[in-house]
Formats: structure tokens, sequence, C-alpha cells
């Protein structure tokens, strides 16, 4: 019997993230983690479907199916424009999802003989939605900008108030968000029995099909990955903590320690699993994308069964996504080029039998379209436009009196931000600029850096240097005089911040900003200020209390506590940094979701520590969360003597 319920994610959320370091980090199991301690009740759901599941095994599980097609809609959430992925990317991940699901993939011959036996086509399809939920005409892609520069696991990306956008009825369609992901997250899903309204796979922009993707995480394999939970199967080594007690609910996948990262050489043995050892490769491990291949035909049962009578998800085998509408068919395809500071042009897909289109469009803020219609070309030009604005644009084609639904998109001129520091390439050429100043510079080619000179003073010794509404992924470091002293470099877009108290007076220190890999926009600007204070920076970027500088011999793997030691036999330590005075209660839960201990106190703040006394508890995995108001967070603890 299938014995884990919850599992929440180590290390998630890191505080640095580096791409071309980076390992794969899914939150999957911490989601259902959060969404058990929320609902109790819904264990029950979880303990039904694998019941089902198991009785569908017995039964002779996934022979002679019939092949399932479920018809997916993208929710494409971007803060900018290199978030807001072209329909040829999304199209490419669909693509990987079916050669992987039905076991098509190019790579599958790298599958080690010994697993040859049991990898599995899954039998299932996914296609793209050509039918709303309301029966109208669509392209299956949704598209919002919002202001929200990275989302979390909190689900936000799935409600419209919040920044994301509305899920459409799970019953049918496979609903896929792709957006900014903080921490360095690459995707999340919810396992089936979740609630409804945040029912689907989640997927960071940068991982996401096989086009311009970031290594190592280029071949779609996350949204592969993601959408293995979404139908039902778990992480393959069981989130036991490498303790070999743990399992995946599928009899054919080797019992593991833990998971794998990279790209292993077979075998890689462990819990005395040789001599074929683990299955590195499933899907389900956390392998990079090009060590990826095989689905196992114990994780084809489990997904089957979800598509059994009285299965989780077997409306979707009826669902009329993918059935054309009666009609006229909606515009596709919606692209803006030759972009400039006053102008774009326009650009759709035709549609089979329309005579005309009819063509719309606005700047974001204003309430009402212009309207073009009687169009017979498939693209149309704007001028006039006003310079670093956001226009949005949307097009019907008209076919023998009916009209289609729209197809809408968006573009943003191009930016007059002026380099006025120019040229500033190199340490020897940097140029002064003003203190606690912000102001907006270009990185406007391959070639491009840029060196900023700034000082201090005996007065005003401690130094902080920020670097926000970045276009790209645009990385910064700190030097006094030619010797590096700090680097910042987060994933995406997200801000870079560099902090150095207790500064040498007297000599020259260089800001040097640079694109990674090559990234650059000479349309778009980022925005750098260097300022100094009298007073210590703290790590948030603030002067606000004193600063004391502390070492704690602990590893931080979530950013809301610490917890130490883990394993842990007879005592724990939970420390809780705090920004504010606050009641915080910590919690000890059992597997089974049962409360096991529990403590609440009102913190200073500052670091506080709760100390439990865990010898009474049995060896196992056990789950600590910390909750202050309706902040919580959840990692995972091992009792072990």
């Amino acid at each position: 019997m299938f014995k884990k319920f919850l599992s929440p994610i180590a290390a998630f959320l890191l505080l640095a993230f580096n791409a071309s370091a980076q390992h794969r980090t899914c939150a999957a199991e911490e989601v259902l983690a959060q969404q058990l301690l929320d609902n109790p009740a819904m264990l029950q759901e979880i303990q039904r479907i694998e019941e089902h599941t198991r009785q569908f095994a017995q039964s002779g599980g996934a022979i002679d199916r019939a092949v399932i097609t479920i018809p997916v809609v993208f929710h494409v959430v971007y803060y900018n424009s290199t978030q807001n992925l072209s329909d040829a990317k999304l199209i490419s991940q669909l693509d990987v999802l079916n050669a992987d699901f039905r076991r098509t993939n190019a790579d599958k011959g790298n599958t080690p003989a010994a697993f040859q036996g049991i990898a599995a086509d899954c039998e299932i399809n996914f296609c793209i939605a050509t039918q709303d939920p309301n029966g109208a005409a669509t392209n299956g892609i949704q598209r919002r900008q919002t202001t929200v520069n990275g989302f979390g696991t909190n689900d936000n990306v799935k409600y419209y108030s919040s920044g994301g956008l509305d899920i459409w009825d799970r019953n049918k369609y496979l609903n896929i968000w792709v957006c900014n992901l903080s921490g360095g997250l690459l995707g999340y899903a919810q396992f089936p029995g979740g609630p409804a309204a945040t029912d689907g796979v989640v997927c960071d922009y940068a991982y996401f099909g096989t086009i311009g993707a970031t290594p190592p995480f280029d071949k779609g394999r996350t949204a592969t990955h993601e959408v293995g939970h979404w139908l039902n199967c778990y992480h393959i080594w069981g989130d036991d903590g490498s303790a070999c007690t743990g399992s995946d609910g599928s009899s054919d996948t080797p019992n593991q320690a833990d998971e794998n990262y990279g790209c292993p050489s077979f075998p890689q043995i462990s819990c005395s699993n040789g001599p074929n050892g683990d299955m590195f490769m499933n899907y389900m491990d956390y392998t990079d994308d090009a060590c990826m291949n095989v689905f196992s035909a114990g994780q084809k049962t489990r997904m089957q069964s979800l598509f059994s009578s009285g299965g989780a998800r077997i409306a979707l085998a009826s669902s009329p996504g993918c059935q054309e509408p009666s009609g006229c068919g909606t515009p596709s395809g919606l692209t803006a080029t030759n972009i400039t500071q006053t102008s774009a042009t326009c650009n759709w897909n035709a549609v089979g039998g329309a005579t005309t289109y009819t063509f719309e469009w606005k700047k974001n803020s204003d309430l009402n379209y212009t309207v073009v219609p009687n169009l017979t070309a498939t693209t149309h030009n704007l001028n006039g436009l006003t310079t670093g604005t956001l226009y949005d644009y949307r097009v019907k084609a008209i076919c023998n009196g009916q009209e289609s639904s729209y197809g809408s998109a968006q573009f943003t001129t191009a930016s007059n931000c002026a380099d006025q520091y120019e040229t500033n390439n190199t340490n020897s050429t940097a140029k002064s600029v003003p203190i606690n100043t912000a102001f907006t510079a270009q990185i406007a080619s391959t070639t491009d850096k840029d060196y900023y000179l700034f000082g201090n003073t005996s007065s005003q010794k401690n130094i902080k240097v920020e670097l926000t509404t970045l276009p790209f992924d645009y990385d910064l470091k700190l030097y006094k005089g030619t010797s590096l002293k700090k680097t910042s470099q987060n994933g995406g877009t997200a801000d870079e911040l560099i902090i150095l108290n207790n500064a040498t007076v007297g000599t020259d220190y260089k800001a040097y900003v640079y694109g990674y890999n090559g990234a650059w926009s000479n349309t778009q600007c980022y925005t750098f200020k260097a300022s100094r204070s009298s007073s210590a920076w703290r790590t948030d970027g603030s002067t606000d209390g004193a600063v004391e500088e502390i070492s704690l011999d602990v590893v931080f793997e979530n950013v809301g506590f610490g917890l130490f030691p883990n394993p842990a036999m007879e005592q724990l330590t939970v420390e809780v940094p705090l920004e504010a005075e606050g009641n915080v209660s910590v919690t000890i839960i059992d597997p089974s979701g049962k409360m096991a201990l529990t403590q609440q106190n009102t913190l200073t703040k500052g670091e506080n520590q709760f100390t439990f006394d865990v010898s009474s508890l049995p060896n196992g995995v056990y789950f600590v969360q910390v909750r202050n108001g309706e902040i919580a967070k959840t990692r995972k603890l091992i009792v072990q003597r």
C-alpha cells in the first residue's frame, strides 16, 4: 500500500540561484503537504484515489485501454517581454509532452537495457484547446502582463485578482501556467484530489519548451515531470530523506535512497538495489533534462487509473476542449514585429474561410479600442504610437457573416532611455555617477558592459548597490579598484543587490553591470543606484535597527526558518527570524497529518528559538510548520536514532 501522502521538498526556494549550476527543484510535494495541513479532510480523498489505483492495478491495470487525449490551455503570465513566450515555444512544449507520454521521444534508446522491459507508452496524448469553456473558438493560449515579477507556491498565479489568470474548468482542460517563479523553482503541480480552483501545473518560463530554454533544463522535461505529478506519479525516491523506506507507489521502480542530480552513470546503486540500481533516467527523478527518458509500466497504471470508472480525472476523457466549435476559427499566431519608439507591425495567421478581419488596438491603460474593420490581409501597421508604452491588440475573423472570438496579444514600443555614461565598457573607463541617485541605462549589445565609479566617506562608510527593473538576466559585481569584493547573480529578471558595510575609505569603488550569457536589449533599460549610509545596511537593504554579524552552524534550506539538527535524535531546535514582533506557532506533524508536538509564543524582532524534546517520537519522517499569522512555512524533519 502506498504510505506517503505528505513530503515537502528540502532546499526549497534557494537564497541564491545561478542557472548554469542549478539543481532541479520541484515543489509539488510541499504544495500537497500544505494543502493537507490547511484542509485535513483532503487526506480522505487522497486515500480514496490510492485505493482506486490499487484496485485498478489488481484488476489488470492499463492493459488494452483506449488512448486518452487531454485538452491543454496555456496561461502565460508575464512581467516583461522575455517572459511572454511565443506560440511556437508553447507548442514545442506540447510536442515534448506527447513524445514523452507516448514513448516516441527521440532519446528513448538511452534507457538502459535493464529497464527497457518496463518502459511504458502511457497512452496519453495532449492537444491544444480549440474550444473555450463557453464553447467559443480559442487558440488555447491566454496571456496577461502582470505587475508581479516572481510568483511562489501560494497559487497567486492562478487568480486574476492576485496578478495571474483564472483557471479553466479542470474537468475539461489541463491548465498549465507559465510565469516567472521565484527562488530558482522550476515548477510545481497539484496532485489529483486537490481543490478545483487551483488544479493544474505551474512552470517557470525559462525552462519551458525547447526553443531558447535555459540549460540544463532546456528539453521540456520540467513540464513532463510536473504533469507526471498531476497524473498521480510521485518522486521516484519516495521523499524519505535517504532512509530507503519510502515509496512512489509504483512497484516496478527500484527503491532508491534520494534524488539524483545532473547526469549519473549507469548503474547508480543505492538502498541495496543492485545490480541495476536507481532508475535515475525516470522523468520523476531530479536529473537534467537530457538524462530523462522513461516512465515505467507501474507509473502508467497510476496515470490510467485516473481515467477508469470512478477515477479522479475521468471527466477529461470526454472533454470537448479540442473539438472545433461551429462557426469561424479564432485568429492565432499574433505577433508584433518592426517595433520602434512610435510604430509596430501586427501580424496573425490566416483563418480558413475568413473573408475579412477586424483589427482593434489601444494603449493598455485606455478603456476603448480603435477599430479597423474589413481588412483582407493578415497584417496591419500602426504609427504615431507613444514611446515606451504597452499596447493591446486583438483580431477577429469574419466568415460568411459569422464572427469568431478574438485572438489577442500585446507589445511595448521601444523606450527612450539614453545611456548617458557610455562609453564605460572597462574597469579603467568607469564613469563617475552621483551617489544616492537612481538612473536608467542600457546593455545595448552582446559586448556592452557598464562600469560605474563612486566613493564613500569616513562618516558614510557603508555601501549599497542596487540593480532593478531588469529587462533580461543582468548581473552585478562590486570592485574596490580592480579587486573584486562581491557578486550578485540572481536568475532571470530578479533584482540584484550588493551590500558592503564598513567599506574602506579613500579608495574608488566600481560597480560592473553585464548581461548573463550575452543578454542585452537596445530598447529597454535597467535602473542603477549606488547608496552610502552612516548606519550599516541590513540584508533587506534597509538601515532599520542595529546590525549584528553572526555566524551559525546551520544550513538554511528554507527562507522561512532554520531547523537543526536534522536528522534529530533527542532534541530539535527551530530557529525563527522575524522582522517585527509577532505571535508564532511551531507544530510538528506526523506522516498521517496528526499534530505530534506544538508550541506557541510571542516572539521579538530578530532571531528566536523553539526547543522540542523529540525523544518520544518514533523514527521516521515528520513535518515542521512555522506559522506567523497568515504566513506559514513547512519543512521536512527526520527523526532517527
